[in-house]
């Protein structure tokens, strides 16, 4: 190998990785406690109501072949204490058992609502438009969106209440969204499902999010969205984004473009979730939507030299320096100084890499095995960016719950 291109690979990279992975964490251990201040609503200055009745939510559910989670989705909603609350459930032209679970729990509580879906007009994708025709029904102040394999806690919703009403210095909060715990089984799970917040903690600044509405901040999860009725109108409603797959990001940019600021914050302690049950079903669910998140040609680049940098290339500069100094003690000539310093520089990016992974893992009660494994998910997850780059390319769509749109 060209000498100097050897002196770049042992000398050089090293320090690029550890400052890349230094930076991820540094932001990761910043961010932390800002997304941990769901925790306490009262953690910052609030406005409170004028009156004190129950706050009035209406909990909007779209449903598409979600028999085996729409019966506890709903019975852990209907458990809410100090709202008044009603729960509406648009059963999305589901195949399966969905619609008769749901109209059992009709029979059974007042407060829950079925609608039956119709034909997906053009444009639209099935999600959003669920969520657009579930908000024409409700009749309360405040919208929750929620996933139907979304559990909530019974103080969920009066603490998503209160979080709402915390003033950041960007102004109020048009629109919440609160991460529920991950519930992770299969390895695939453990192993890319907390890279949602390892992405969200370590490369998005908090502190700038919460003190601007610029759009580029926009960030939430999916599963789990809280609103009120004028602010919802004021962003344009579901219909802004119709064609999107990807309202963790789409919606929240909805809101910020119409002058609102909006939060994100872990809600551990208000809702579980299991999102998907097979390696297949995580696979495909990060690359039904990758495109319009990091999978295209603005970000994919980039990211891939955040993410590789820090957490893959180390290892790589690891091995080489320690190859390159093995071949020395076999030829009887002395380690240079810049190979030592190149497995040392190595070794310290490779532990700082695991901060994030593993400070995530034991604040927000994520694997460990997963967090171990952290380098094996990066390369997954990158991979997956790649084809769901690749798959755009050439016109392919990921089929979802039997919809390409």
């Amino acid at each position: 190998m060209i000498a100097w291109l050897q002196w770049f690979i042992i000398a050089v990279l090293p320090f690029a990785s550890l400052a890349l992975a230094t930076l991820a964490a540094c932001m990761l251990v910043s961010n932390l406690s800002l997304f941990l201040d769901g925790e306490s609503a009262e953690a910052t200055k609030t406005t409170e109501p004028n009156d004190d009745s129950p706050p009035r939510v209406s909990v909007l559910i779209p449903a598409r072949n979600e028999e085996g989670s729409i019966h506890a989705c709903v019975e852990s909603i209907l458990r809410s204490v100090q709202v008044d609350l009603e729960v509406i459930v648009l059963d999305d032209g589901s195949t399966d058992q969905t619609g008769s679970i749901v109209r059992e729990l009709v029979q059974q509580d007042q407060r829950v609502k079925l609608i039956e879906g119709i034909d997906l007009p053009e444009g639209w994708n099935g999600k959003q438009h669920a969520c657009y025709r579930l908000a024409q029904h409700a009749e309360f102040e405040h919208l929750l969106f929620l996933d139907a394999d979304v559990r909530l806690e019974p103080t969920a919703i009066i603490g998503l209440c209160r979080r709402r009403r915390v003033q950041h210095e960007g102004g109020d909060i048009g629109l919440l969204s609160a991460f529920p715990r991950q519930v992770t089984g299969t390895l695939a799970e453990k192993l890319l499902i907390p890279m949602m917040h390892f992405i969200l903690l370590s490369y998005l600044p908090f502190a700038r999010m919460r003190g601007s509405n610029h759009p580029a901040y926009a960030s939430g999860c999916g599963q789990l969205f809280f609103t009120t009725q004028d602010a919802y109108q004021a962003a344009g409603t579901h219909a802004a984004i119709r064609s999107s797959r990807h309202d963790g990001l789409k919606l929240p940019k909805a809101f910020r473009e119409n002058g609102m600021l909006t939060d994100c914050v872990d809600g551990s302690q208000w809702a579980i979730c299991r999102m998907y049950t097979t390696t297949g079903e995580v696979v495909r669910g990060l690359l039904k939507n990758a495109h319009e998140g990091i999978a295209n040609a603005r970000l994919l680049i980039p990211f891939t030299i955040l993410l590789g940098g820090a957490n893959l290339l180390p290892w790589i500069t690891l091995a080489f320096a320690l190859s390159k100094r093995s071949s020395l003690v076999t030829e009887g000539l002395p380690v240079s100084t810049s190979v030592v310093i190149g497995i040392l520089v190595s070794t310290i990016a490779i532990l700082v890499s695991y901060v994030p992974r593993l400070t995530a893992a034991i604040r927000l009660r994520q694997s460990i095995v997963g967090a171990i494994l952290h380098p094996i998910a990066i390369l997954g997850f990158l991979l997956i960016q790649w084809w769901a780059f690749w798959n755009h390319l050439r016109g392919r769509q990921v089929t979802w719950r039997g919809r390409t749109n």
